[in-house]
């Protein structure tokens, strides 16, 4: 639920309005907007991938019609009723080929992100070593600690 600073609300005007629009200008629902757009048109590329490449394959070696159909009754003034297959198994490619892009690009995302956590790591460890003179410096320290105790 994003939270909207009442405060900043009454300074730019007050009403629902301008809520609505601070709401709609932050970052995350254009990026959501723009999510939906390019998903959509991703939507489009697999459907068509699907209907005008990998049907006509699969008819060819199956020598099945992926766009079949069964007729279950023919009424009596023409209309079929029937269990369109086809579409179903377009769908169900439709849907394993957005499901293996998806996870390829969730996999790429989190190594980089994986990536990104051990170099802080890495930082952090190196900035937790101690130089050699502060080394030095406390050998030096505890030497000294040891004469003045004799």
């Amino acid at each position: 639920m994003v939270k909207v600073d009442k405060e900043a609300v009454k300074k730019k005007g007050t009403g629902f309005i301008s809520e609505f629009k601070d709401f709609v200008l932050k970052g995350n629902v254009m990026d959501m907007a723009i999510g939906v757009i390019i998903g959509t048109a991703f939507a489009d590329i697999v459907n068509a991938l699907t209907e005008d490449f990998i049907n006509p394959v699969i008819g060819l070696l199956g020598g099945a019609d992926v766009a079949g159909e069964v007729v279950i009754k023919t009424l009596t003034d023409g209309t079929k009723i029937s269990l369109n297959y086809g579409h179903f198994i377009t769908q169900v490619i439709n849907f394993l080929i957005m499901a293996f892009v998806l996870f390829l690009l969730l996999k790429m995302f989190n190594k980089i992100i994986d990536a990104g956590k051990k170099k802080l790591i890495k930082e952090k460890e190196e900035e937790a070593k101690k130089s050699d003179e502060v080394v030095l410096l406390e050998e030096i320290r505890d030497l000294l600690k040891k004469q003045n105790k004799k």
